[in-house]
């Protein structure tokens, strides 16, 4: 089972961040929260915070636990845990040369997010935004 966090990350607009995984990388072309694995011995809310650095440039100011579930693919079980990042500083940038892409909560049902990814979207529209 791999361990993965991802972000709840919101503009000043409301929207959601989602990032299009680089080619190369597992279920490349679709789209899912920002986030990664957890390493060995590393807390959630660090692996999150070190994650968004490595991944958009940001630092993680103000988050919380929102949602955990496990998910199987084909080739891999995942265990998600999802974090509403109330506050950060800095503005998020494609360090990864992924695309990134600011949608309404409402809307994020339309795009080709990843399934593991899919329960979020449901208690992302009903959330206010932080």
């Amino acid at each position: 089972m791999i361990l993965v966090v991802a972000a709840a990350l919101y503009d000043a607009a409301g929207r959601v961040l989602i990032a299009q995984r680089p080619p190369g990388k597992h279920q490349a072309g679709r789209w899912e929260f920002p986030g990664g694995k957890v390493a060995a011995g590393e807390s959630e809310a660090a692996a999150l915070t070190r994650e968004l650095r490595e991944e958009l440039g940001i630092e993680v100011e103000l988050s919380r636990a929102l949602l955990r579930l496990e998910h199987s693919y084909p080739d891999r079980d995942v265990e998600l845990s999802m974090w509403i990042v109330a506050r950060y500083a800095g503005t998020p940038q494609a360090l990864d040369g992924q695309q990134l892409r600011w949608v309404e909560p409402a809307l994020l049902e339309r795009e080709d997010l990843l399934e593991a990814d899919r329960p979020f979207v449901a208690a992302l529209k009903h959330l206010p935004p932080p």
